[in-house]
């Protein structure tokens, strides 16, 4: 409400202006020689009431200001800062500010709880999909950054003859040293769509990730062209020296939504959008 709608304000019938006293229209009166008047009070220098109630408005805005700005500033660092807002949707991105540390290109430093167990496998199935895996070189890196140390070695030499058998590279249209033929663009790009805690501890967690995976390669005369899966895969994470660490992790298909009647686009179209369009790392 205005000041403007309150009774008797301004030019309203019955409103009282300066010269009234107690709301009475009483008459002061001056003793002559004196500062007081018959009523014992001493006399008060004029004031205007519009002046007087510009002011308190001014105060009651500054107020306001002040605790909307207290309200609002709080540390974007803090565990949980922005997660539980009044006005976010089931749909916001929720947590706490990503990890930042890297090392083959992939997050480390996850948080010790739920959440960092989440993100680490998030994180660990993007790089376990990716196409380094192809390369022996990187593929000896993500290993020995995703698994445990005491089965990272074992798992490099099962990964090791997998991605070096002919045949199963073949197959995938890659030749034998794991690079695509001249033209084509190998893609291989995991992209989760979520991921829930199945069981969790201080020093241990098994965090299931649904995601979805493209696959194949694009090109004119591709005979194993670009296709999308759905996968979930299930990590056992350990708590070692400050990060999650994978020790064994289970692959099964879907759940898998139903396609869209929707136009395939053509092989270079699909080439130069995975060239384009980088991936992601995911922690939330």
């Amino acid at each position: 409400m205005s000041h403007g709608d309150e009774h008797g304000y301004r030019g309203d019938p019955g409103s009282h202006t300066d010269d009234d006293f107690g709301g009475m229209g009483q008459t002061r009166t001056r003793l002559p020689g004196t500062d007081a008047d018959e009523y014992g009070a001493a006399r008060r220098p004029a004031r205007s009431s519009r002046s007087l109630i510009m002011v308190v408005g001014v105060v009651v805005l500054l107020i306001a200001a002040i605790a909307f700005a207290n309200q609002g500033g709080g540390d974007d660092d803090e565990p949980g800062a922005s997660s539980k807002g009044t006005g976010s949707q089931p749909t916001s991105a929720t947590g706490v500010t990503p990890v930042k540390g890297k090392s083959m290109g992939i997050p480390t430093g996850h948080s010790r709880d739920e959440q960092g167990a989440q993100s680490a496998a998030a994180n660990y199935a993007v790089a376990l999909g990716s196409d380094g895996m192809y390369n022996q070189l990187a593929r000896n890196g993500i290993v020995d950054t995703v698994y445990a140390p005491e089965v990272a070695k074992a798992r490099r030499d099962d990964l090791d003859k997998v991605y070096s058998d002919e045949k199963f590279l073949s197959g995938i249209g890659l030749k034998a040293d794991g690079t695509p033929p001249d033209g084509m663009t190998f893609v291989t790009r995991t992209n989760p769509m979520g991921a829930k805690v199945d069981s969790f501890s201080d020093s241990a967690a098994r965090v299931s990730v649904w995601y979805s995976e493209l696959f194949g390669l694009a090109g004119e005369s591709s005979k194993t062209p670009v296709t999308q899966s759905w996968y979930t895969n299930t990590f056992d994470l350990k708590w070692i020296n400050g990060d999650w660490k994978v020790t064994n992790f289970t692959q099964k298909d879907g759940p898998v939504p139903v396609g869209r009647d929707q136009t395939a686009s053509g092989a270079k179209e699909m080439a130069d959008a995975v060239e384009q369009f980088g991936g992601f790392t995911y922690a939330r």
